[in-house]
């Protein structure tokens, strides 16, 4: 029997707003997620509750987006808020096709102004004894920031991972200077799915044509069967991130 295939992706949602927060984009990004039917999705900057736009827009969704997203779809979802404020709050978020067992939101956050955490599910998929540790992460715009971000989360699935449990790490690094290999991946024998022989991620900044590398999957326990990174329209009027996507087969055992 063939091993299945296992298709992510990851995507910085920019709050369901284009680039510049000139349009509300969240119907459109619906319908870009369903078309690309992924059967786990790593989301970023995800509007859980935001009093202002339901007023202001009257097909705001009237629950979280990760909700109205996930609907009728990705059965299992999970929401860790990161940053709250009077009138809402966003974080990340994970949709799955299959059974989320445990949620965890872990905050990991260094400057008082900029609210950061990792969002960790554990998944049940068909084929894989166990479950797959899947972490979505956001992290800082500033290098300290950021470097202590990678130590804590290195450190924190060292403590819920056995060493070779399958896992996925993806979301937006904001790691322009490629400093995770060396800070996380290698600690956590994970591997890049976009590095290949180049040894560098993809360009996913901005959508309409790409010249910084921010946003990664990380893999462990996985063969990587392709990769790919979704760029210009229609992605560009969604989000001023690209989205990547991944299609994966897990490691025989």
């Amino acid at each position: 029997m063939d091993t299945p295939t296992l298709h992510i992706a990851t995507y910085n949602i920019h709050k369901g707003f284009s680039q510049f927060n000139r349009r509300m984009m969240v119907h459109e990004l619906r319908d870009r997620l369903r078309t690309l039917s992924p059967d786990i999705v790593f989301l970023q900057e995800v509007q859980g509750l935001h009093l202002g736009h339901a007023e202001r827009h009257e097909n705001w969704p009237t629950g979280g987006q990760h909700e109205f997203l996930a609907e009728d779809v990705w059965q299992a979802t999970a929401y860790g808020r990161n940053v709250i404020y009077d009138h809402g709050h966003h974080g990340n978020a994970i949709l799955s096709r299959f059974p989320i067992r445990h949620a965890h939101n872990q905050d990991v956050t260094h400057l008082r102004f900029e609210r950061r955490g990792l969002l960790h599910c554990t998944i049940e998929l068909p084929g894989i004894p166990g479950a797959v540790h899947c972490v979505c992460v956001h992290l800082s715009l500033f290098g300290r920031s950021r470097r202590m971000q990678m130590e804590a989360l290195a450190a924190y699935v060292e403590e819920i991972a056995a060493p070779a449990a399958p896992l996925i790490v993806a979301g937006d690094f904001n790691d322009w200077r490629n400093r995770a290999d060396d800070l996380l991946a290698r600690r956590l024998g994970m591997a890049e799915v976009f590095c290949g022989s180049s040894g560098r991620p993809v360009r996913s900044f901005p959508a309409g044509l790409p010249l910084f590398r921010l946003d990664r999957i990380y893999v462990r326990g996985f063969h990587i069967e392709r990769a790919e990174v979704h760029f210009g329209a229609p992605w560009s009027a969604i989000s001023d991130h690209a989205a990547l996507s991944a299609h994966l087969v897990p490691d025989a055992r």
